[in-house]
């Protein structure tokens, strides 16, 4: 099952932050609150995200294109005049996570909407990408066998497919 995580608002009630960057970047503890909502998910096995981008979206797009370089044991080799780069080792999440720009001044019914063709038609989570308030219960929200259940902040729902 994926994951929808709203990450587009203004963040104006935390201005102090979020002139620099969208507050779901804002950090706990060196990682921003967007890191701790996905390790929380991925705990529970959803490990597929998709990011509905909105204001000052390059922030969120460049720490996920720099996440596998901060994480590696990385040789750049210049010797033959080239720029190559050898991985030793690297310590990542089991995680796909697909940035998608959904536009300034989206509400979230539109965002949501605008990702629709990478969610397709089946159960998601819908999850505000700046409220950090502990572990949602997705325990209790996916039954025995799967089944949604309507129970937490992060609900599974179901495109009805028209719009």
């Amino acid at each position: 099952m994926k994951t929808v995580i709203l990450a587009g608002g203004y963040g104006t009630r935390i201005s102090e932050e979020s002139h620099l960057k969208p507050k779901p970047m804002i950090e706990i503890g060196e990682k921003p609150i967007l890191w701790h909502i996905m390790k929380i998910y991925s705990h529970y096995g959803f490990n597929e995200f998709i990011v509905c981008c909105g204001y000052k979206q390059h922030v969120i797009k460049e720490w996920f294109a720099d996440y596998y370089l901060h994480n590696s044991d990385i040789t750049f080799d210049f010797t033959q005049g080239e720029n190559n780069m050898i991985v030793h080792n690297h310590e990542l999440e089991p995680w796909k996570v697909t940035l998608i720009d959904t536009g300034l001044k989206t509400m979230t019914g539109g965002r949501v909407k605008r990702v629709q063709k990478y969610i397709g038609d089946e159960t998601f989570f819908r999850r505000v990408g700046c409220q950090y308030s502990g572990t949602p219960c997705i325990s209790q929200t996916i039954g025995p066998h799967g089944d949604p259940h309507l129970r937490s902040a992060g609900r599974p729902l179901r495109h009805s497919g028209d719009g």
